[in-house]
């Protein structure tokens, strides 16, 4: 239910999103999900990924231009995790990080989709509110629908969570070095037609508020690409510190047709434009 109050504003019930038992980055999950932290953001890196792999932040130090460093992550991953198929007959296929982008590039409802929801929620203690369906408590359909597929044997093996782990701190390393040095956000685009996956917790006017981004989510940078998944453009200002992956940032074809960034997800203001 909407409630207005003294400035017109209306804001409904906040469900909650944060999980407060699984954060590994030192901020509270209550301050990362909030609008105020996406205004003013500080540095996020996840415990001991960094410290646990210095080598390949070394290699990365030598180089000049984001394909270079895509190339050395890729080759370090590959070394590191054997890849994401199976190189002996008989072997048990193997999670890889490039295979999540991939199957949450054709479906983010996929099971990939919900592996990498459940890095999120582990990560940074966000939980998803949507994964094929509203999730609306833990124990709904929606919720077992979830926790099914990301716990999918398939995708959910090799150390992929670590992968994600590097894949973010490799992706924060390179927003300030290349993306966008000595910026603090980046101005997003996505298209919707409705507002079931990321409901509006308050408005301000007919064209700005506050929405509830699920735990990851895609945007474009190109607007008129995100017009092409809807009538609404939502149009966010995204800190750097929460990007997950951006076109450009490895040398393969996973997300870029679309421009796409994945971003980690919680209130964020919006401005809505619609056709």
């Amino acid at each position: 239910m909407l409630v207005e109050n003294s400035l017109g504003e209306q804001r409904p019930a906040r469900s909650p999103a944060a999980n407060p038992g699984s954060n590994l980055t030192g901020i509270p999950s209550g301050l990362l999900i909030s609008a105020e932290f996406h205004a003013f953001p500080m540095p996020l890196h996840i415990a001991g990924v960094r410290d646990g792999h210095p080598a390949l932040f070394q290699k990365l130090s030598l180089v000049r231009e984001q394909c270079e460093a895509g190339q050395v992550f890729q080759a370090y991953m590959e070394e590191i995790f054997a890849g994401g198929h199976d190189r002996t007959k008989g072997r048990r296929f193997r999670a890889s990080y490039l295979r999540l982008l991939k199957g949450w590039g054709y479906d983010s409802n996929s099971p990939e989709g919900a592996v990498m929801k459940g890095w999120v929620e582990s990560r940074f203690g966000i939980a998803p509110n949507f994964h094929r369906q509203v999730i609306g408590r833990v124990g709904d359909a929606a919720w077992i629908q979830y926790m099914t597929d990301k716990m999918s044997g398939r995708f959910d093996n090799n150390a992929i969570w670590l992968q994600l782990d590097l894949l973010f701190e490799f992706a924060q390393w390179s927003a300030r070095r290349f993306l966008a040095a000595g910026q603090r956000h980046l101005r997003l685009f996505r298209g919707t037609n409705d507002f079931a996956e990321h409901p509006i917790l308050w408005k301000a006017g007919a064209r700005q508020g506050v929405i509830r981004l699920n735990n990851l989510v895609s945007f474009s940078s190109d607007r008129d690409v995100a017009s092409a998944f809807g009538d609404c453009i939502l149009e966010v200002e995204v800190p750097l510190v929460k990007l997950l992956f951006f076109k450009g940032l490895l040398p393969c074809r996973a997300l870029q047709a679309e421009s796409e960034y994945l971003v980690i997800g919680g209130e964020y203001t919006a401005h809505m434009y619609y056709y």
